[in-house]
């Protein structure tokens, strides 16, 4: 495993994070067809951006960078204007958005490593003035509109005036202008938004088309969902990883199934203890074997960002078998029931990947009330990662 600066690698553990770039590489491919097939009677097919943020959200960014860049992807969105730096020592010359706010002193350091960043109101302009008069450098940025998300952004309002001062600006090289729904599948919600979000670039588009500054709105559902609105650039994120942005039950999880799971989650068994009728298992013994039970002990837990909420709902796959979690997860372990299982120790229990169709990030998510974003981004905490073809 090659241990690239800023990535946490660990291999004195037996357990880890598979990360599958070949899966990762189809899911790229998979999307530059249906873009192709919905997008070819536009002006152009819409160049794919991908937002590797929260360390690739929890795959690697470094890693994934240069298998994304060989599928096509044109650029990169990061969260900070250190996740940028990061990709740059590393010799990522892509170019990079920072999708969030970044502080206006990060503003210096964003010119100084080539990272273009969010600007919204006119704080963002007098620095980016500022900076060009002492440094005779342009900042790079896009131009964030707040349609409906209500987080950061810039208020309808405000958005023609400010956008012709960055035009008119001779210190500002404007790169995109852009925006972000809060809610895909709400389709009232979704109108609303882009009928804000056409209504303040449209009488701009020549314009932004002279300087090659894109025009970019959907995300992961939203590229799947309306690819009549692609504009000039699409961002995908947690569909890249062959996750779904939708809803556990939501009809549009048929339109992914072409995409495979990139992220692998696997131990080996460190123990294998036979439980009598009536022994409990773990904290609490909140499991009580009703006949002799064969347990076996894989050194993954709640700290590896498996939660102990999950502890009892898990389904694990081994040597051809699907095996029940059981009893509380602890810390740093977690037991499984492998009666009638021919196994030892050593061998290697699948938590999530291919192997396994009773479980998978997705189903972990519905289970916990979550989102599948969350879980892949904390089994980065101290798991090493293995990449594989």
């Amino acid at each position: 495993m090659q241990n690239f600066r800023g990535t946490y690698v660990n291999k004195n553990r037996d357990a880890w994070v598979e990360i599958n770039l070949a899966n990762l590489e189809h899911n790229v491919l998979e999307i530059k067809k249906y873009l192709y097939e919905n997008c070819k009677n536009s002006d152009k097919i819409p160049e794919i951006f991908a937002v590797i943020k929260a360390d690739g959200y929890g795959h690697g960014s470094l890693m994934c960078a240069p298998t994304l860049l060989a599928c096509g992807v044109s650029e990169f969105g990061v969260a900070s204007v250190d996740e940028g730096i990061e990709l740059r020592e590393n010799k990522i010359e892509a170019p990079i958005l920072v999708l969030g706010a970044s502080p206006l002193w990060a503003f210096e350091n964003a010119i100084k490593y080539d990272i273009s960043v969010s600007i919204f109101n006119e704080e963002h302009i007098d620095v980016a003035h500022q900076l060009y008069k002492r440094l005779h450098k342009k900042l790079k940025v896009h131009i964030k509109l707040d349609t409906g998300m209500n987080r950061i952004g810039l208020e309808k309002e405000n958005a023609n005036e400010f956008i012709k001062k960055v035009l008119n600006s001779d210190f500002i090289d404007l790169k995109g202008v852009f925006t972000h729904f809060a809610d895909v599948e709400n389709k009232n919600l979704f109108k609303r938004q882009i009928d804000t979000f056409v209504g303040i670039v449209e009488p701009y588009r020549e314009e932004l088309r002279k300087i090659n500054a894109k025009v970019h709105c959907l995300n992961s559902p939203g590229i799947f969902s309306y690819p009549c609105y692609a504009f000039d650039m699409v961002r995908m994120g947690i569909i890249m990883w062959g996750l779904s942005p939708y809803s556990f039950d939501s009809e549009e999880n048929k339109k992914i199934k072409s995409m495979l799971p990139v992220m692998g989650l696997k131990a080996r068994i460190t123990n294998i203890h036979t439980l009598k009728k009536g022994d409990g298992i773990s904290y609490g013994h909140i499991y009580i074997a009703d006949e002799d039970r064969k347990a076996a002990t894989i050194p993954l837990g709640y700290a590896d960002g498996v939660a102990r909420k999950l502890s009892g709902k898990i389904i694990a796959y081994l040597n051809g078998k699907e095996v029940p979690q059981i009893g509380r997860i602890t810390m740093d372990q977690m037991m499984f029931d492998v009666t009638g299982v021919d196994c030892s120790k050593g061998d290697v229990v699948e938590l999530i990947g291919e192997n396994n169709k009773a479980d998978n990030i997705d189903t972990w998510a519905d289970k916990l009330d979550t989102i599948n974003y969350e879980l892949t981004c904390r089994l980065k905490m101290r798991l090493p990662r293995i990449y594989v073809r």
